[in-house]
């Protein structure tokens, strides 16, 4: 089934520093479970979202190179942390810091995914936003998904470069420091 297109509102939703967003899927990426936080902030029931792909949350704002690198690192089995921007079904959107995991079944089999999402710090946002502005802005002269990944993916690699810094250690840094974000 194709994500519907939701056009964006430009309103930023909020959730409780208390709060944490969580949702589990498939390999393929289809919902499988959403809790209560999940459905009220990005507007849908549980019957709206359970075997959909969760890129129904996923806003034009989003790079796809930086949705290409969590798919890669999450398939190899390893765990990722990164600011996502998602978007509600009205189209308001709202950011979150993320941490997904591969989950596995009792006899070590990879299975599916889980995704927990808390507040994210508001100084990484400003720099991630401009960071992911620019990324999307590449992603725009190019017309297929794959295409657009080619594009937008090499920025990626040279901002972690230019920073002497792998991508944990980045995102990690956000809230931390005012990086230099020439070239992006």
């Amino acid at each position: 089934m194709a994500v519907p297109k939701i056009r964006p509102t430009g309103i930023e939703r909020s959730f409780g520093e208390d709060e944490i967003i969580v949702s589990k899927t498939d390999l393929k990426g289809r919902i499988t479970y959403a809790n209560d936080v999940f459905l009220r902030v990005a507007g849908y029931t549980e019957s709206e979202v359970l075997g959909q792909p969760h890129n129904i949350i996923r806003p034009p704002a989003m790079p796809r190179c930086i949705f290409q690198f969590l798919w890669d690192t999450i398939q190899a089995g390893d765990e990722i942390f990164a600011y996502v921007i998602n978007q509600a079904k009205n189209g308001d959107h709202y950011w979150v810091f993320a941490h997904v995991t591969p989950s596995y079944d009792d006899q070590g089999t990879m299975i599916g995914y889980h995704s927990n999402r808390r507040v994210p710090d508001r100084k990484a946002v400003s720099t991630i936003k401009t960071i992911y502005d620019s990324l999307t802005q590449l992603e725009k002269h190019h017309r297929t998904p794959r295409e657009q990944i080619a594009a937008s993916f090499p920025a990626v690699v040279d901002l972690l470069n230019s920073q002497n810094t792998t991508y944990d250690e980045f995102i990690f840094s956000l809230a931390e420091e005012d990086l230099a974000l020439e070239g992006v």
